[in-house]
């Protein structure tokens, strides 16, 4: 038990050094670093989750993704704490078989919901210690909701009219080709039942690839949001792969049942144009500015080149709709003139009053060259948008 205290205390120290380190050594990094792994090590940070827990103090996690990582076999995940409003993190514990996960707090105890691996099993575990320590999903009764090959991202868990609401997808497909290979439903749960028991859990019908959507354009959907829409409606809003020439940004708009288990889209209006649409983003509503809000990878004019729209994440915005179908564009929240090698995605987020306080998956410069790309962040990054809904008022015009 001594040497495991050490080996923990050993980590925990090399960790804040080499954090230390890079705050001086490259001060251009944006926000307040979190995590960092780089490039070299050939593992990438992906998946930023972070939850407030009732005493104030914010716990983030994280994955690692790429060659030198074990996301294919059983994935790793971290989780952080902070008790000091993110200014800093110490890292709390290293889950083997969790991947693509989302962190939220429900009826006293910290979740986190997603798969074990790429493409693995839909998995939940619960820590009662604010992330130290996590239960083990080894069967239906205690976490193993869904045996197969799913995929997700950390999009938002939602309450509503009794139960939590959770978008998914099933990479189980004829193909393995990205993208096409999704087929999109929703999860739920009522909110007062066993969240690791399996029984307890609904599926909706699940809606899969069709090649003559967007007039033969489509390329996929994926990372859906669960939303309440304006008439009291759960739907899932998801990331749309557009790849028609010159494409624009696009998401879809899948309709859910009152009881979770049908979901039914119209492609004819079902897909909407929206800033970012075609990377990850989230969606939350505000009841006090009465808008939903949105941080997406938004792509100003001066950035629209040949490449797929899914390619450019060197930009994320603020901003918001009334309705879910007209977006303005507030403000530019992160921005690097270079789109080969440096991004700003996956941004997960969350409302604390009067603030919006997010976490990046950040591709950026460090000691050692830098990102491998856009795409295989080096970075963790906290940030935090102070007295966000003044930014209402204004727009970006290009």
């Amino acid at each position: 038990m001594l040497s495991i205290e050490k080996t923990l205390l050993s980590l925990f120290i090399s960790t804040l050094l080499s954090i230390a380190t890079l705050a001086q050594e490259v001060p251009q990094v944006p926000g307040t670093i979190v995590s960092y792994s780089p490039a070299s090590s050939q593992k990438y940070i992906g998946s930023p989750s972070i939850c407030i827990l009732p005493n104030g103090n914010y716990v983030a996690s994280h994955d690692h993704f790429g060659k030198g990582s074990t996301e294919h076999e059983k994935a790793r995940s971290f989780v952080f704490l902070s008790t000091d409003k993110g200014a800093s993190w110490n890292p709390l514990a290293e889950i083997d078989g969790q991947f693509w996960s989302k962190l939220f707090y429900h009826q006293g105890a910290l979740y986190l919901l997603g798969t074990d691996k790429h493409h693995g099993d839909m998995i939940i575990r619960r820590s009662e210690d604010e992330g130290r320590t996590w239960t083990e999903p080894k069967n239906k009764k205690n976490g193993l909701i869904l045996k197969g090959e799913y995929h997700c991202a950390p999009t938002p868990i939602i309450l509503h009219n009794g139960r939590l609401w959770r978008a998914m997808e099933n990479a189980k497909a004829p193909t393995t080709k990205w993208g096409e290979r999704y087929s999109t439903f929703m999860m739920s749960i009522p909110e007062d039942a066993d969240l690791l028991h399996a029984k307890n859990w609904t599926s909706s019908e699940q809606l899969s690839y069709h090649a003559n959507y967007l007039e033969g354009d489509f390329g996929g959907w994926l990372e859906g949001n669960a939303v309440v829409g304006p008439d009291g409606k759960i739907l899932n809003i998801l990331r749309v792969d557009n790849r028609a020439e010159n494409a624009e940004d696009k998401a879809a708009i899948v309709l859910i049942s009152e009881d979770g288990k049908k979901a039914s889209f119209n492609p004819d209006n079902g897909f909407m144009d929206m800033p970012g649409g075609s990377k990850k983003f989230t969606i939350s509503y505000d009841s006090l500015s009465q808008k939903y809000w949105m941080i997406a990878n938004y792509i100003p004019q001066k950035y629209k080149v040949e490449e797929k729209p899914a390619r450019i994440r060197n930009t994320q915005a603020l901003c918001s709709s009334d309705d879910l179908k007209t977006w303005n564009v507030h403000k530019i929240l992160l921005q690097h003139p270079d789109v080969e090698k440096h991004g700003f995605q996956y941004v997960d987020w969350l409302f604390e009053g009067d603030d919006l306080i997010y976490l990046s998956r950040t591709a950026f410069d460090d000691d050692k060259g830098g990102a491998n790309n856009f795409h295989d962040a080096n970075f963790l990054t906290f940030h935090r948008i102070k007295n966000f809904r003044q930014f209402a008022q204004q727009s970006i015009s290009e």
